[in-house]
């Protein structure tokens, strides 16, 4: 009989346990994991014990979503449980989500936030956290050093990204050397100028901001030292000289749609075609081959329009070997996951947030001069060769 009543009370713990664990979209640690996923008794605080929520800003940007596919391997590998929410691009949504993680039990947030360069949107979500460590990720918290403050003074909390304006520079470097070798073919209608289209992809966000000043400047001083004319912008009557997402996406459709309408006037036939389009990123970049192409251009045989983007996305470099765009600014997705990983581990281990990046050691990753507490990833410049 008690053999009997042991069973059943076997059977009853098995049961409830498939029962908790039945209705869950999170991703879920095993059971005593350590900070590298090894099994452990002891010691510091298990990876296990971890609940990290990752906060998006919105879920459809490419680069991002390679960003989450890296992270979330490395995060398994951790042996942490965590789980993804997305704001799409609203700002008050994600602070909602964030109450909501951490009445939830959520114990580290790791946070893209809406709203760039907004030193009083993340002091906010460091209100709302309180002691929980936050790490703020790839969208500036603040511009001109004003993350600086909100980092130091929260005490556990970190930014990892990147040198907003060293995109910028690497880009226009980029495109001032491809025009200065390649200044007659680039200058379709002969007039001894290159009309160019920018393409920005958010009016606030500090790496759109220094993308579309530097990578225009920088272009320019490389083509005036050489003795040739600065770039002109293709629409005089434009004084901001770029062409924004208006929805903040850096979207595909919306560089699609402006290409679209730009060749209704301004087009080979009219003798005042765009001859060099520069983009924030690479999805923005892909809508402009699209319209490109559409009308016959950057194929096979056919005249192409230099085209530059920022992130190195896989459909980036796919369009750059076929020839249909011309160069782009790696930004490491699976470095930045790396990172923040990394971070992760050692936050585990019982380090703060800024203790954590001083753990990290790869020659991707630099601290930034300003601040213990910025990590930043290196660009690279990618042609395909």
């Amino acid at each position: 009989m008690k053999k009997l009543i042991a069973i059943a009370l076997a059977l009853v713990m098995v049961l409830g346990l498939v029962a908790c664990g039945g209705n869950t979209n999170e991703t879920t640690a095993p059971a005593n994991a350590d900070a590298t996923g090894t099994q452990t008794d002891g010691g510091s605080k298990p990876a296990s014990d971890l609940k990290v929520s990752t906060f998006w800003y919105e879920e459809s940007d490419v680069y991002l979503s390679s960003v989450r596919n890296a992270l979330n391997k490395e995060l398994d590998a951790l042996g942490v449980t965590h789980d993804d929410q997305f704001a799409a691009n609203d700002q008050a949504k994600q602070l909602d989500q964030i109450r909501t993680a951490i009445a939830g039990g959520s114990n580290l947030l790791v946070v893209n936030v809406v709203t760039s360069g907004a030193p009083d949107t993340a002091k906010d979500i460091l209100d709302a956290a309180g002691d929980i460590p936050v790490i703020f990720f790839n969208r500036a918290i603040g511009t001109d050093g004003a993350d600086v403050p909100v980092l130091t003074e929260a005490k556990n909390a970190a930014f990892i990204g990147t040198d907003a304006p060293e995109a910028g520079h690497m880009q226009g470097k980029m495109v001032g050397e491809y025009v200065k070798e390649n200044f007659d073919k680039v200058d379709l209608n002969k007039d001894g100028k290159i009309s160019y289209a920018m393409m920005k992809g958010d009016e606030a966000n500090i790496e759109a901001i220094y993308r579309t000043q530097y990578g225009v400047e920088d272009a320019d001083k490389v083509l005036t030292e050489d003795g040739k004319p600065a770039l002109e912008y293709f629409d005089a009557k434009n004084t901001d000289k770029y062409q924004v997402d208006q929805g903040g996406a850096w979207s595909a459709t919306a560089a699609k749609e402006y290409m679209d309408t730009n060749f209704v006037t301004y087009n080979e036939a009219a003798g005042n075609m765009i001859e060099l389009v520069i983009c924030n990123n690479d999805g923005m970049a892909e809508g402009v081959v699209a319209s490109l192409q559409e009308k016959g251009y950057n194929k096979e045989g056919a005249h192409t329009v230099p085209v530059f983007g920022v992130d190195a996305t896989d459909n980036a470099k796919a369009l750059i070997a076929e020839g249909a765009m011309t160069g782009t600014v790696k930004q490491d997705a699976e470095g930045m996951a790396a990172a923040i990983a990394q971070t992760v581990s050692a936050i585990s281990g019982g380090k703060t947030a800024p203790e954590a990046l001083a753990t990290l050691s790869d020659d991707r990753f630099s601290i930034a001069s300003d601040c213990a507490a910025k990590l930043y990833i290196a660009y690279a410049p990618y042609t395909g060769e």
